[in-house]
């Protein structure tokens, strides 16, 4: 079976580097270059950053499965971007926040991005996580217990869109509060 093939039977759209040195089994750092190289030229690869490729066109790709695999790390959407799509908060959020296990700001293909660092032990909880594949998003309440832990004080524009006990259980099982 030749690259091409390995890399396109794959349910993966996104890879980087260390990914394809695995996938095509290639240990040369050259040799992986050049195979890299190659398949961006045949159109194969498409370039996101350096290091960073993708099998489809980045606009057709969502750009939380993009943040996700940006971050190459373990790490969940949370915070202001489930709290406006579930409407709890209210503002226009210019971009799209995780927790993982640093902070970052940076922008992939146009699209912003945000990660604040979370501890490992509430970060590896998976209690309101709720794993989408190519993706992890915290349920709304995993999202209000994330926030007041960042920010005690922060203000939600509608709580009520939120089941409190659940948010209760959540906020009890992982911050232990």
């Amino acid at each position: 079976m030749d690259k091409t093939d390995t890399l396109l039977k794959q349910t993966k759209k996104l890879y980087h580097t260390g990914d394809l040195r695995n996938l095509w089994h290639i240990d040369n750092p050259s040799t992986l270059r050049k195979t890299i190289s190659r398949y961006i030229q045949k159109g194969v690869l498409i370039p996101v950053y350096r290091g960073f490729y993708s099998v489809v066109p980045v606009p057709e790709i969502d750009p939380l499965e993009l943040g996700s695999a940006a971050l190459h790390e373990y790490a969940y959407v949370s915070t202001e971007t489930v709290l406006a799509q579930s409407g709890v908060i209210f503002q226009n959020i210019p971009s799209y926040t995780f927790c993982s296990t640093k902070t970052k700001r940076f922008e992939v293909a146009g699209t912003r991005y945000g990660s604040r660092q979370l501890n490992d032990a509430y970060l590896y909880n998976k209690t309101g996580i709720i794993d989408k594949g190519k993706y992890k998003i915290a349920s709304p309440e995993r999202a209000m217990a994330d926030m007041l832990y960042f920010n005690p004080s922060y203000h939600f524009d509608a709580k009520d869109e939120v089941d409190k006990n659940i948010f209760e259980k959540i906020r009890r099982e992982v911050y232990g509060t």
